[in-house]
């Protein structure tokens, strides 16, 4: 295996975020996407889940610098963790660095290796030879990669779709992907997110004339619930509110702040005096009206929500239509529907994408990815962005198009694979997985497992008053309930409890004062027995031993 190029997927590979590979070839090292995952309900207290990033640690004299495809949170939402750590260049399109750029502010983290490329720029690092290449998504400035090594060339798509009619009129360049083809593409890794979908996914375009139809219905206002990062779905609302004499109002932090780099940026053309603060509206009729707003996945803080609640300056009631421009992400259907839910209870009429045509895809479906791999023709093929559902089915395609079998690696995180010219294979691991972090810090797995058990049983503190010199329990043992049972309803348990804990320090009495840590544990663990036969829960424990 001499000469060999390393590809080493830190994240992205079994799951739906948390973008993150590594490339390696002698001395350099250069990483694609740096992205984070929101956490699950059963991770209470996390703010987000970065990738594990000790790899990059130990070999920080070899790293380069960070490509990013787009800017979307699963792709650069690492960086604030990362540019703390490593000093190098990034590079991504405007939109990209400009969406980084506030990031890093918000994270104060300071970096002046922030680099604007555009499609068809070229970039070296080390012995990386890069090229952007347009791609189309659901956010603007979406790329993906030629990386040139001195073995062969790697596409990475980024996430992509094929759309000939996008909004800004700038379609992926399919000519481009055919050129490296023809020259002969080493390895691809193409997105798998939509593997599963068949045919094409549609064109941006063509959810146009279902907007034309719900606003020329609508008595009321319209209020559109949309990703914020999805500028080409918010200028399409716009054209048209704006077409039916409506102002326009945005709504959420992250909306605003998306609004205003990408007006500034040129992505977005609305004119100014279209646009008026929620305060102004009441000037307005209700027909006179559009808000867009996020909140399209449910999230409990989102504009949609609050408006939904009633916790917001602008609530929504009868004679609202409300569009939810969105397709719930796995995880967040419970959400989602909660909040249609509530919408209906206020009177208003919701429209979401089982309905009407009021979402399409960002991700390329499956004769998308097929022609993909046909135009690249590559040798080696490495599936990414998806559950490994995905990247199976992605490499039964793959196989189905003429790839051999040995050549095709369904990796999951932290797998090197490693590829010459004739041969590649599957080698060690590295230290991979997620780091949780909430509002203090990374949090650990003992961290996460103490709040589980806290929210799903609840405290209980013994509280034991010892002679320091006999070990003799000196005062009635206490017990405090958090989360357990309610105190004033369980009297007979309460009184079994210290009975008990009565009965088992006196197992200790005489004991030297060295062992009162073994006094601790031997009450943690009958406590804990004691309450778990009696309730069949089994709420966390804090004994505490008070000397006298």
């Amino acid at each position: 295996m001499a000469n060999k190029l390393k590809i080493i997927p830190l994240g992205g590979v079994g799951e739906i975020g948390k973008n993150m590979t590594v490339l390696e070839y002698n001395g350099d090292m250069v990483v694609v996407d740096c992205g984070l995952i929101f956490p699950d309900d059963d991770m209470p207290g996390i703010d987000v889940v970065i990738p594990d990033m000790q790899y990059l640690e130990e070999n920080r004299q070899k790293l380069k610098g960070f490509f990013i495809t787009h800017g979307h949170e699963d792709h650069i939402g690492a960086l604030p963790y990362a540019l703390k750590e490593f000093h190098v260049p990034v590079y991504g399109t405007a939109f990209t660095i400009a969406l980084i750029e506030h990031k890093l502010e918000e994270a104060r983290v300071a970096s002046d290796q922030l680099n604007v490329v555009k499609p068809g720029d070229h970039v070296d690092l080390g012995c990386f030879k890069v090229e952007f290449i347009k791609t189309g998504h659901s956010i603007a400035g979406a790329v993906a990669l030629a990386i040139n090594t001195p073995i062969g060339t790697v596409i990475h798509t980024g996430d992509f779709k094929v759309d000939f009619t996008p909004i800004d009129g700038e379609p992926i360049d399919i000519n481009r992907f055919a050129y490296y083809g023809s020259r002969g593409v080493l390895a691809l890794m193409s997105d798998s997110t939509n593997i599963e979908s068949p045919g094409y996914t549609q064109s941006e375009r063509e959810i146009g004339p279902t907007f034309e139809h719900y606003f020329n219905i609508a008595a009321g206002r319209v209020i559109v619930a949309s990703f914020a990062s999805n500028v080409y779905r918010i200028q399409q609302v716009a054209d048209c509110a704006i077409a039916h004499g409506r102002v326009l109002c945005f709504q959420g932090r992250s909306m605003e702040q998306v609004v205003q780099i990408a007006g500034r940026l040129g992505y977005l053309k609305i004119p100014a005096e279209n646009i008026v603060k929620v305060e102004q509206l009441k000037r307005y009729r209700d027909d006179q009206v559009c808000v867009i707003t996020t909140g399209s996945q449910g999230e409990p803080m989102s504009g949609l929500f609050r408006m939904a609640t009633a916790t917001h300056k602008l609530n929504i009631g009868k004679g609202d239509l409300v569009i939810i421009s969105a397709s719930a992400i796995p995880g967040n259907e419970r959400d989602v529907s909660r909040v249609i839910n509530q919408l209906y209870q206020k009177g208003a009429q919701v429209v979401y994408n089982r309905m009407a045509d009021v979402h399409v895809s960002g991700h390329a479906c499956r004769e998308e990815l097929r022609l993909m791999m046909e135009l690249t023709k590559p040798k080696y093929f490495i599936p990414v962005h998806g559950e490994y559902r995905h990247l199976f089915m992605h490499g039964q395609l793959a196989e189905e198009m003429g790839v051999l079998p040995e050549d095709i690696f369904v990796a999951e995180c932290g797998d090197v694979i490693e590829l010459t010219v004739k041969k590649g294979r599957k080698a060690e691991n590295v230290p991979s997985g997620s780091v949780m972090v909430d509002g203090i810090g990374d949090i650990d797995d003992v961290v996460l497992k103490d709040r589980k058990i806290l929210s799903q049983d609840g405290l209980v503190v013994a509280v034991l008053t010892i002679d320091c010199e006999t070990g003799r329990m000196v005062a009635a043992p206490e017990i405090i309930s958090r989360g357990f049972v309610y105190m004033r309803e369980s009297d007979d348990l309460i009184a079994e409890t210290k009975a008990m804990l009565v009965r088992e320090t006196r197992k200790f009495e005489g004991a030297d004062r060295s062992d009162f840590g073994n006094i601790k544990s031997g009450i943690r663990n009958t406590l804990k027995s004691f309450l778990k036969n009696k309730t069949k829960r089994t709420p966390m424990i804090l004994p505490i031993v008070i000397e006298i």
